[in-house]
């Protein structure tokens, strides 16, 4: 995985310094959700059970480098 700088300029605020490396990376390899904007860019998100809260993970259209990454309040698993 690679990083966009935009990620590790965000990375430093408040509400995103807690969240874990392997959750990004899980939330990467495995989401349990997935979504492609209309720029490209790919929205992955997974359930991390231990903040209990789904993360969503902004991919760019290389699909390899992460540009963001954060807890989704409002993020809803849809039923397909």
């Amino acid at each position: 995985m690679k990083f966009t700088e935009y990620f590790y300029f965000t990375k430093q605020r408040s509400d995103r310094a807690g969240i874990k490396a392997e959750w990004i990376e899980q939330t990467f390899n495995k989401p349990d959700y997935e979504e492609l904007q209309s720029d490209g860019r790919i929205r992955r998100w997974a359930f991390i059970e231990e903040a209990n809260k789904f993360l969503r993970v902004i991919i760019l259209e290389d699909k390899e480098t992460i540009h963001n990454a954060f807890f989704d309040s409002s993020f809803k698993l849809k039923k397909d």
